[in-house]
């Protein structure tokens, strides 16, 4: 598995159009936060850099980076989201500094591991020493990913910020990256 990770671009817009439709189609329960680049891709691109600078952010959102892996073939098979902060109630209970997504038809290709080595390595370059991940406990697959990317399981618990039980995991980094064979391209 190759991957590159790009910074969000209007060059891959038929790409992550592509990814959208996959997610209405397959996963339509998970596309809120794509909808906004369905209507206005370019405010959506405008919205992401605003996370990235810290600039206009809307309430409960913090400063944070968004990354796209492509594989071989250009297409995105996962996003990643790395937040500088956990400072919401939500973040800091269930939200935590990394979030991925694996497009609903690439999942099963170990895409997670990359995605989530990615936003480790992001934490890493901007600074953080500690990493908080959490997954639905019953998403079994992002459980063992979280844990085989060196994820270590603080709590399971209830929230009043979700519906279902949440598994917290902790990560403290060093200067080392795990990733596996992911190149990352800041264009």
């Amino acid at each position: 598995m190759s991957l590159i990770v790009v910074k969000p671009n209007s060059s891959h817009r038929q790409a992550f159009l592509r990814m959208l439709d996959d997610y209405l189609m397959n996963d339509p329960d998970n596309v809120g936060g794509y909808a906004l680049a369905a209507t206005n891709f370019e405010k959506y691109l405008r919205s992401l850099e605003d996370e990235e600078t810290g600039f206009n952010l809307l309430p409960g959102i913090v400063a944070g980076s968004h990354r796209w892996l492509l594989d071989s073939a250009g297409e995105i098979v996962a996003v990643v989201r790395t937040r500088y902060t956990i400072d919401t109630p939500f973040l800091n209970s269930v939200g935590g500094h990394i979030g991925y997504d694996v497009a609903p038809s690439q999942r099963g290709k170990r895409y997670s591991i990359a995605a989530l080595s990615a936003g480790l390595d992001e934490a890493r370059r901007v600074g953080l020493d500690r990493v908080m991940v959490c997954a639905d406990a019953e998403n079994t697959r992002s459980c063992r990913t979280i844990e085989r990317c060196g994820g270590v399981l603080e709590m399971e618990f209830l929230s009043e910020h979700w519906p279902i039980p949440v598994r917290r995991y902790w990560f403290e980094l060093s200067g080392t990256s795990d990733a596996p064979n992911v190149q990352s391209h800041h264009r």
